[in-house]
């Protein structure tokens, strides 16, 4: 009858290690297939509150992989140096623990508080290393009822979980390298996009945010393309650069770029100067003039604020955009043209169809490709690759040797909103290099609106103690930069005392630490 008993038992083990086998072995998973371990071990063994844990290199903690039973909250919670607890000591010694009672165990911390009150409870606790090796590289545990008290059975239980702890480890080592190959492949594969952005890049156009990504996604798609661009965004946010690149990496390059700002001239002289005229076409035209479109023949024709023509002139261009002909003022000859059409505007044209002040025809006619440039303060990480380019673009101009801008100077240009967009900041970096004696660029040299902007909590931005205020966080900071974060040292380069440093890094919420190298 024991011999009938001892088979009865072994079936059943090998049958729950083979199902926890087949389980570990078809997941790339490792949470799932760890818990359904678990699950196992319970519903076939008897084996209560089973928990993995394995050790985080990046922490050098013990955290629960798996608990099957607890909460997310438990699971939060069950975090342990190692060393710490009995799992901690299993994982520092790499020996299996069996504790009785864990009722009546002082080193039992019981920290994800998933068995209540363990005092009153009368439950074992088991817990095995997890090695690869000779490492140790988590802990396995389980709680037991023995109806007789610990006995061969723990003894039995403590090896078979050695044996399901040694094919955990292979689960665990083959998961972590699946893990760590496909991590590798897509940090290459940014590598790859990232080196593939900066070869898409085109001349003249700064920045590599994800939005402007997208912008030169766009250009590289339609730049041979004969088809009509419509560039839409703020004034100033790079627009004439888009319309020139799509130019100047086409096909068309070797033809004419002729760029026409609709809202510079009036009706009268904007029809004359797309289309031309002949003599005496109308008072004062004396001779013939070659518009526009004749110009750009085979090249590319860029419509700046198409917005802003007169109803009778779209007329007119909707018939070149559709069939490509035009005649001159004063003339009943047909010309054709081959013209690439780059149109740019940052008015909201649909609106402006629905209030009729835009022919409608005319915008899906224009409206085959539209290109959005996005403003400055939607990309703020192209604001100092930006601000760099310009910085040094005048510095070469002015002849001046500045070399960088200051951590003052560079939160106020991210903080600000930028209303100007790309052309406002150039303006500003233009201004900043003409003022600026020194070798950075300082919060002082900046635009007074971006000085509101630093100062806009105070109640009066341009008075002179917050002038002060901030020339003096500005040095602070710059001596911390020279001397590594030392105050001591900063103090005796700015000839103050260190007490003062203390007090005023204090003041205006300076952390020494992100100035060390």
């Amino acid at each position: 009858m024991a011999v009938h008993t001892d088979i009865s038992q072994q079936l059943e083990d090998l049958t729950a290690l083979y199902e926890i086998t087949k389980q570990l072995a078809s997941s790339l998973e490792l949470r799932d297939c760890l818990e359904k371990a678990m699950q196992i071990l319970s519903e076939m063994k008897g084996m209560e509150n089973g928990t993995v844990t394995i050790v985080n290199p990046m922490t050098g903690k013990l955290e629960i992989e798996v608990a099957y039973g607890l909460t997310a909250e438990s699971r939060k919670r069950g975090k342990y140096k190692i060393g710490e607890g009995i799992t901690g000591r299993v994982v520092s010694t790499g020996e299996p623990i069996i504790v009785p009672q864990i009722s009546e165990e002082p080193l039992f911390l019981n920290r994800t508080r998933a068995r209540g009150n363990v005092i009153e409870q009368k439950r074992s606790f088991l817990c095995v290393p997890i090695k690869n090796g000779h490492n140790v590289i988590g802990a396995l545990s389980i709680d037991r009822f023995y109806k007789d008290g610990i006995g061969e059975q723990a003894n039995t239980d403590l090896q078979y979980l050695t044996v399901l702890s040694s094919i955990i480890a292979q689960t665990v080592v083959r998961i972590q390298k699946v893990n760590r190959e496909t991590e590798e492949l897509f940090t290459e594969n940014l590598k790859l996009k990232r080196e593939l952005s900066e070869k898409n890049k085109i001349n003249d156009i700064i920045g590599n945010s994800s939005r402007m990504q997208d912008v030169y996604e766009m250009i590289h798609r339609v730049v041979d393309s004969n088809a009509t661009v419509l560039l839409r965004g703020e004034s100033g946010t790079g627009k004439t650069l888009v319309a020139k690149a799509l130019h100047y990496n086409g096909k068309r390059k070797d033809h004419p770029f002729v760029v026409v700002n609709c809202s510079a001239l009036p009706e009268t002289l904007l029809e004359s100067e797309l289309f031309g005229h002949e003599r005496g076409a109308f008072t004062g035209a004396t001779d013939r003039k070659i518009g526009r479109f004749e110009q750009a023949e085979g090249g590319t024709l860029f419509l700046d604020e198409i917005g802003e023509i007169s109803n009778s002139v779209q007329v007119k261009l909707l018939n070149v955009v559709q069939e490509r002909t035009f005649q001159r003022l004063g003339s009943t000859k047909q010309m054709t043209c081959d013209v690439r059409l780059v149109a740019a505007t940052n008015r909201d044209l649909e609106n402006a169809v629905a209030e009729k002040h835009f022919r409608e025809d005319l915008y899906y006619r224009l409206n085959v490709f539209p290109v959005y440039m996005p403003p400055l303060r939607e990309r703020r990480t192209d604001i100092l690759l930006i601000a760099e380019f310009f910085l040094e673009k005048y510095s070469s101009e002015n002849n001046k040797k500045i070399k960088r801008i200051s951590t003052s100077a560079i939160d106020m240009l991210i903080k600000y909103h930028w209303p100007g967009n790309v052309r406002e900041l150039q303006n500003c970096i233009e201004r900043a290099v003409i003022i600026c004696d020194g070798d950075a660029i300082k919060g002082i040299h900046l635009p007074p609106t971006l000085q509101i902007a630093e100062s806009s909590h105070r109640d009066n931005p341009y008075s002179l103690s917050v002038s002060v205020e901030n020339f003096e966080k500005e040095l602070i900071i710059e001596g911390l930069k020279r001397n590594n974060g030392n105050q001591t040292k900063t103090a005796k380069d700015l000839d103050t005392s260190l007490r003062i440093i203390n007090y005023k890094i204090h003041q205006y919420n300076i952390d020494p630490k992100n100035y060390k190298i």
